[in-house]
């Protein structure tokens, strides 16, 4: 087999399927906050926005994660990488089960969060080098290791805290981290041939040429679209448990909805693959960001039970594929060997998006006293969003006379 038929092969499959299972592990310290963030609370009796800040320093080390350990990726491969990050998250969730104030359990959640960063951006930009006719759709399935995450995690986790409180979720959480990701990591080792890496970076060249901008101006709107989406797309996400219980349907309807939501986020960022690798990066993430837009306007209006879990699972059929294609715009415009560091930061500023989303939600709700506001807030930083990419695909399209590169 030469180097080039390495791509899209059976192997690549084959490591497509393992890399999806440690990102659905390596994930979890995304969601196992907004599970046990009602019980925090309670313990600590500290405000809504105080609750919400353990999720923003676990999204802050997340987002230092993604572009540290996409560093590390690039030079010294995943394994190492995944074995470091696992040791990372279960030490952060012991010390914080541990953790005799709120101070203390806030704080730790910045190193939950930089070991959950080997989760997403690197693993994503480390199967998009196995792949290139089938790249859209190889990067959509690990990244939907991160919704499969916050499919099932909430649900198995809410009965845990029903039973034993969060502390005990914590160190369970730090047990799996340890017996999954460290071998699971080491089916990764094989690295990929020169020869492919050199066609990726040829292809890149070609892409880049039509956009006229330079690697590092595109990357600054591509990052500063992303804290765009993601400050809209974390109010559902982070705050839809807490809404519930504000309607009186308790944080366990809450974990469903959530649930519901991201097993939708599945089958969008699916979806959003098998676009991406018809219409391209740009046009897949415009889809997905004018979806998540008229789907946060849908929140408005509905408070009941029944309307509250279609709306959720409206939301996470429409912006399931919005982040990923950031990885997928990186990789078609950027430089293939600079992947693991370039999708690591592109990454890390939709993540600060989640971050600064999450609390400024909060905050919202603590002045107003209700999430309407919060959404209104949200749909203002979609637009914003929207503009960018709109910008950048006009500013992509082939001139008269010009034939796009196949």
């Amino acid at each position: 087999m030469t180097a080039l038929e390495t791509l899209d092969s059976r192997y690549s499959w084959t490591r497509l399927m393992v890399t999806l299972a440690i990102a659905a592990v390596a994930n979890v310290g995304m969601w196992s906050i907004i599970v046990v963030m009602p019980g925090m609370e309670a313990e600590f009796a500290i405000t809504r926005a105080d609750a919400s800040l353990p999720y923003t320093l676990t999204m802050l080390g997340l987002a230092a994660g993604s572009f540290v350990i996409g560093r590390a990726v690039d030079r010294y491969g995943v394994t190492l990488a995944i074995c470091a990050a696992a040791v990372l998250l279960a030490s952060g969730y012991v010390l914080a089960a541990l953790a005799p104030d709120f101070a203390s359990v806030a704080g730790l959640h910045l190193l939950i969060g930089l070991g959950t960063g080997a989760g997403f951006a690197p693993l994503i930009a480390d199967i998009s080098h196995w792949f290139s006719k089938r790249r859209g759709i190889a990067v959509a399935i690990v990244a939907s290791g991160n919704y499969v995450s916050g499919a099932f995690w909430p649900v198995l986790l809410s009965g845990i805290q029903a039973e034993s409180g969060w502390r005990s979720v914590y160190f369970a959480l730090a047990g799996i981290a340890l017996v999954v990701m460290i071998p699971l990591s080491l089916l990764l080792r094989r690295r990929l041939p020169e020869e492919a890496a050199a066609h990726a970076d040829s292809v890149r060249i070609t892409n880049a040429a039509r956009v006229n901008i330079s690697p590092r101006s595109l990357q600054i709107l591509l990052m500063a679209a992303g804290i765009g989406c993601c400050v809209a797309m974390s109010m559902p996400q982070v705050h839809i448990v807490s809404l519930c219980a504000d309607f009186g349907y308790g944080p366990a309807v809450g974990a469903e909805m959530l649930s519901l939501m991201l097993i939708g986020g599945i089958g969008s960022r699916l979806c959003s693959g098998f676009i991406a690798d018809k219409l391209g990066g740009l046009r897949t993430l415009l889809i997905g960001s004018t979806l998540q837009c008229i789907a946060l306007f849908l929140y408005l209006p509905f408070d009941g039970l029944a309307s509250l879990y279609v709306v959720s699972l409206v939301f996470g059929l429409s912006q399931g594929g919005i982040v990923p294609s950031y990885a997928i715009v990186v990789r078609e415009f950027l430089p293939a060997r600079e992947a693991g560091a370039r999708v690591g930061v592109v990454i890390m500023a939709t993540i600060l998006g989640m971050a600064l989303g999450g609390w400024l939600s909060g905050f919202i709700y603590d002045l107003s006293g209700s999430y309407q506001l919060a959404f209104i807030n949200g749909i203002g930083w979609n637009l914003f969003n929207m503009a960018i990419i709109g910008g950048l695909l006009i500013k992509s399209r082939p001139r008269r006379g010009e034939m796009a590169p196949a």
